[in-house]
């Protein structure tokens, strides 16, 4: 309607006065409801082409979308295991820090887990001080067979001696049991040192073992124990937490509520149209009015234009894509801040405004090559801008009329 009565005043308005003050037609007179289209053709027809012409370049070169919010992310809250509730710490709406304890699961399962593990160690250090005792009892008997060892040998030399000097003087079966005796402390004391290498072997190698794979099992029922206070992921504010006592959570079914982090950004998300993607350039200048800020214009810049288009988007299934599907033109994603710092702090997260982007050609006009007629469109393209600039002023202060009176708010 702006641009239709901008047009208007170029041509519908000077065609009357031409007829009016040059031609003589009077309104009512010569120039009524019946004749206004014959009195009027060339100014009504030059407007309707200049007022679509204006149309196309205002809203091509400067892009408008109603579809800008201040996004913002979610965290759910989720235990690890599924348990009942034995204890909350927080309440609704509480602002929380990161590492604050949420809520507790009843532990009484990894209570016992934790217990039966200690025990375990308990038992294999007990294991380790016995097996130093019978290390020192295998070297006691080690001495003692060689000891027996030794006398044996003694004896069976000594008798194998006499019966050398003097033949007969000893009877053989004396010496042959001397012999067997010999070889009865001889593997006496293999079985001694055997022995002491098997309870050297269970020392360096089984038992510490054993204890390792105790000390993991400590550190698993501990672990288990730990995920049973769930705690804040980070800081933000706690939402729909409705848990009590006695409830049960399960981290696929049933979440125990969302935590809203605090603000990491001061950006708006936009949504453009796809026919304005050549247009939209990372550094452009914009404006944008937010519903929470009423009667208030923001610059803002574009930091950011999203390559992609969500429309577009395949995931992996057991189903063919059929691209037909994709009909509805996705929007061209645009990361906008404010051009100074501070002027969104306020804006409340997810709150809906209005956008409008400026297209700038004043490094393409400092251009000396530039032509007479390609400077006179740049200029062209860069004041109409004021006709967007001057449309959203009025999007911005009719808007709390049509929310609060027109929508019923």
């Amino acid at each position: 309607m702006l641009e239709l009565f901008l047009c208007s005043m170029l041509t519908i308005l000077p065609d009357f006065l031409y007829r009016r003050f040059v031609q003589g037609r009077r309104l009512g007179h010569e120039i009524n409801l019946f004749t206004v289209w014959y009195e009027l053709r060339w100014g009504i027809t030059l407007c309707l082409i200049l007022t679509l012409s204006l149309i196309t370049t205002v809203f091509y070169f400067h892009p408008s979308t109603k579809a800008a919010s201040s996004v913002f992310r979610t965290v759910t809250i989720l235990p690890e295991t599924n348990g009942r509730v034995a204890e909350t710490f927080v309440d609704l709406n509480q602002r929380v820090k990161e590492g604050q304890p949420l809520f507790r699961l009843d532990s009484t399962q990894q209570e016992a887990a934790v217990e039966t593990a200690k025990r375990k160690m308990a038992e294999i250090e007990a294991a380790m001080v016995t097996a130093k005792s019978q290390l020192a009892e295998a070297e006691g008997r080690i001495v003692q067979s060689r000891g027996a060892l030794k006398q044996a040998n003694d004896e069976l030399e000594r008798r194998m001696e006499v019966q050398g000097r003097s033949p007969g003087s000893i009877a053989e079966a004396e010496v042959e049991r001397m012999r067997v005796q010999f070889e009865t402390a001889q593997g006496a004391v293999d079985a001694a040192l055997a022995s002491r290498d098997a309870i050297e072997s269970q020392m360096e190698f089984q038992l510490p073992a054993e204890k390792a794979s105790a000390e993991a099992a400590l550190n698993e029922a501990q672990v288990a124990l730990k995920k049973t206070l769930v705690v804040a992921g980070t800081d933000g504010l706690l939402q729909q937490f409705a848990l009590r006592p006695g409830d049960i959570v399960n981290p696929m079914l049933r979440p125990a509520g969302i935590l809203v982090p605090e603000r990491p950004t001061t950006g708006l998300m936009a949504g453009f149209g796809q026919i304005e993607a050549q247009v939209i350039k990372e550094g452009m200048i914009g404006e944008v009015t937010c519903i929470a800020k009423p009667w208030q214009i923001i610059p803002m810049v574009v930091i950011g234009v999203q390559p992609v288009v969500a429309s577009g988007q395949v995931k992996s299934t057991d189903t063919l894509v059929d691209v037909q599907q994709m009909v509805r033109p996705g929007s061209i994603t645009v990361i906008m801040e404010p051009l100074y710092q501070g002027q969104l702090d306020d804006l409340p997260l997810g709150g809906n405004c209005i956008a409008n982007l400026y297209t700038s050609n004043h490094e393409a006009l400092q251009d000396p090559d530039i032509g007479f007629w390609q400077s006179i469109g740049l200029h062209l393209i860069d004041t109409v801008g004021l006709v967007h600039a001057l449309i959203l002023r009025i999007q911005a202060l009719l808007l709390p009329v049509q929310t609060l009176v027109f929508g019923g708010h």
